[in-house]
């Protein structure tokens, strides 16, 4: 009984703020609801717009190429950073503390910071660079080519951090008495790498690709901060799935349609969630 009592707190709060808004949430998906008039169920019409809508799949396109692109690029970078930095002795803590620096920078801070590198001349560092080596300056955030992996180089790397550090701690949960047999048995390192290391990071890995895959899908804070003028970056070529349904939300005031896109996105994190779960799950 006492065991019940105390699980029902964190029940009673999920249900409250979690279960309940979401199961609300697919009922306004089926409405037509502005937040002046009760909601007036229309069935499946906000779902056949958005599926005829060109924007929403732009939008959709530019979702999962921030997830395709940037999941795996962030990945293998704080990977190979991991793994080299847990080898570094001198002034170890120092070099971590400075990785996870952009993960602790509020979003919008971080996202002004490299807007203002993607300036053009003279205001612009990176562009200021490239005149200093003869090089044309770049348009980047005002380019529909440009803009979308300008922006994903911002996420990928106020990322690292987290990700370097879970991959350090998953490093050094590794027993040294694999390694120590691995050279005696005169494996090198590549070999230790390949049918040591991976394989036991194994958990790890698959906790960094289900964190990191939502991650991007629910990318917001840099896209809104980044393109601040014209959200979405010009003709929509950085616009994803959440700044769609904030600006159908909050600035059209459509709440059934906005809602319809989230069941959309819910959706996408459920099934791409479950897929990466069952194709990376540990072999029995």
């Amino acid at each position: 009984m006492w065991a019940w009592a105390f699980l029902a707190v964190p029940i009673v709060f999920y249900v409250g703020i979690r279960f309940y808004p979401t199961f609300q949430a697919f009922w306004l998906s089926f409405t037509n609801w502005d937040l002046l008039r009760p909601a007036q169920f229309i069935g499946i019409a906000n779902y056949q717009r958005m599926f005829a809508d060109p924007q929403f799949w732009q939008v959709f396109r530019n979702t999962f190429a921030y997830l395709i692109i940037g999941a795996p690029v962030s990945l293998v970078i704080s990977f190979v950073v991991a793994y080299y930095l847990d080898r570094v002795r001198f002034m170890h803590g120092f070099i971590r503390a400075l990785y996870f620096l952009p993960f602790l920078t509020t979003a919008a801070a971080m996202a002004w910071v490299w807007r203002w590198f993607y300036q053009p001349v003279p205001i612009g560092m990176i562009n200021g660079l490239l005149a200093n080596f003869g090089l044309p300056s770049q348009p980047f955030l005002r380019s529909t080519e440009q803009a979308l992996p300008a922006i994903m180089v911002t996420a990928i790397w106020a990322g690292l951090g987290f990700q370097i550090i879970i991959f350090i701690a998953g490093l050094r949960a590794i027993p040294s008495t694999f390694y120590e047999a691995a050279r005696i048995d005169g494996l090198g390192d590549w070999a230790i790498l390949r049918k040591i290391t991976l394989p036991l990071l194994k958990p790890t890995t698959v906790f960094l690709v289900v964190f990191s895959s939502i991650g991007f899908l629910r990318i917001f804070d840099q896209v809104y901060n980044m393109t601040t003028n014209d959200p979405g970056g010009p003709l929509n070529s950085t616009k994803p799935l959440v700044l769609m349904i904030y600006q159908t939300a909050f600035s059209s005031y459509q709440m059934g349609y906005a809602a319809a896109q989230t069941v959309v996105l819910f959706t996408i994190l459920l099934v791409v969630s479950l897929m990466q779960l069952w194709v990376l799950r540990e072999q029995k």
